[in-house]
C-alpha cells in the first residue's frame, strides 16, 4: 500500500505519496476542486491523511467514495508541522504521509459527521448568525435612542420593533431609525419561520425529543447536540463526550505530581456555548433536581462560574448516556420512589 499526505488549502493542495519503505514516490500540486481531486485520486487504494479544516469534510467523503482509506487528523496533534523551523506545503505534505505510514492512531483521527447532519447544522449556524445580527442591530437602535434621552422598555428581541414603534419619538429621529426597524422586523420573521422548521425537524428525530426531558435542554441544544455527535457509538463511554466538547480540564502529570488547569476548550465552540447556556437555564427552572442541588452546592464552594461550566459538562455526559441507553431522565435517580414512578 502507498501512503499519501495532503496539505489542504482553499485554492491548491500539495500532495506527497510515499511507499511501504518510506521512499517518496510522487509529489504534486493539485487544484482543490472536486473535478481535479477526483481525476488525481482515481488510482489504487491508498491510505490518505489530511488535517481537519473547512474543506476536509467534503474532501474526505470524496476520497472515501473513490475507495481510499482516509484519516482526518487534528492540526493540534501534528506538532511536527505546527512547530517546525522548516515549514512549507511540500514539507508538511511529506510529514503527514510519513506519519500515517508509521501509525495512523498516533494522529488521533477524527470522524466527520454525515453530509445530512452537516446540512442541518448549517441551518442552525445560519439561524445563529441571524440572531447575532438582530442583537447587534437592536443594540445599535438602543444606543441611538439613548443618545437622545429615549429608552426602549423590555428585553424580548422578537417584540423589540413593536415596542419601538409605540414610542412617542420626534419625527426626525423616527425617520432615522425606521429603515433599521423595517429590517429588524423582516429578520425576526425569518428567525421565527426557521424556529418553526427546527421544531418540525426535531419531531422527526426521537433522540432529540428524548433529550428535551432534561431541564434547560431545549430544541436548539438537543438538536445541535445530536447533529454534532451524529454517531453516539463512536465514544467508548459518555465521559469522552465532555472531552470532545472541550469541557475536560487540562492535565499535566509527571511522576507523582498532577496538575489540573482550565478546561481545554477544544471541539465545537458553539456546542460548548449552548451547553453552558443550557446549564444556566437548568438553574433558573423552578423544578427541583439532583443536578440543580449539586450545582448550587458547588457554587457556594467554588463560585457560580465554575459551577455552571461543571454543570455543562454533566449535561453533555448525561445527554449522551440517555441517548445511548434509552433511559428516561429522572430528577432524582437515586430516589427509589422516583425510579418506581
Amino acid at each position: 500500500m502507498e501512503y499519501c499526505g495532503i496539505d489542504l488549502h482553499s485554492e491548491y493542495s500539495q500532495i506527497c505519496i510515499v511507499d511501504e519503505d518510506g521512499e517518496v514516490m510522487e509529489t504534486s500540486r493539485v487544484r482543490t476542486s472536486r473535478k481535479a481531486l477526483e481525476k488525481f485520486f482515481r488510482r489504487e487504494r491508498m491510505r490518505v491523511v489530511l488535517e481537519a479544516g473547512g474543506s476536509s469534510p467534503w474532501v474526505s467523503r470524496l476520497l472515501e467514495g473513490l475507495g481510499h482509506e482516509v484519516v482526518v487528523c487534528s492540526p493540534r496533534r501534528v506538532r511536527l508541522i505546527a512547530e517546525s523551523s522548516l515549514k512549507n506545503d511540500k514539507v508538511d505534505a511529506e510529514v503527514l504521509a510519513r506519519l500515517v505510514r508509521l501509525d495512523p492512531e498516533f494522529l488521533k483521527p477524527i470522524q466527520h459527521r454525515s453530509e445530512e447532519a452537516q446540512l442541518l447544522r448549517a441551518s442552525l449556524k445560519v439561524r445563529r448568525a441571524m440572531v447575532d445580527s438582530r442583537t447587534a442591530w437592536i443594540n445599535t437602535v438602543r444606543g441611538l435612542l439613548r443618545s437622545f434621552g429615549y429608552k426602549v422598555a423590555g428585553k424580548a428581541a422578537h417584540t423589540f420593533v413593536d415596542r419601538a414603534d409605540r414610542m412617542k419619538l420626534p419625527e426626525e429621529l423616527k425617520k432615522a431609525i425606521e429603515p433599521m426597524l423595517e429590517q429588524l422586523d423582516l429578520l425576526s420573521g425569518e428567525i421565527e419561520r426557521r424556529d418553526e422548521r427546527l421544531e418540525e425537524i426535531a419531531e422527526t428525530l426521537p433522540e432529540v425529543e428524548h433529550l428535551r426531558q432534561i431541564p434547560g435542554v431545549g430544541v436548539i441544544v438537543a438538536l445541535y447536540f445530536v447533529l454534532t455527535i451524529d454517531d453516539p457509538d463512536r465514544f467508548r463511554n459518555s465521559r469522552e463526550v465532555a472531552a470532545f466538547f472541550g469541557l475536560r480540564p487540562a492535565m499535566r502529570e509527571s511522576a507523582s505530581m498532577s496538575h489540573y488547569g482550565r478546561i481545554t476548550k477544544e471541539g465545537d465552540p458553539e456546542m460548548r456555548r449552548l451547553l453552558v447556556q443550557a446549564a444556566h437555564a437548568c438553574l433558573l427552572t423552578k423544578a427541583d433536581s439532583e443536578l440543580k442541588r449539586w450545582t448550587l452546592a458547588l457554587a457556594e464552594r467554588r463560585g457560580k462560574g465554575k459551577a455552571v461550566v461543571a454543570l455543562a459538562r454533566k449535561l453533555a455526559v448525561l445527554m449522551h448516556h440517555l441517548w445511548v441507553t434509552g433511559e428516561v431522565y429522572q430528577a432524582f435517580p437515586n430516589n427509589d420512589s422516583a425510579q418506581a414512578a
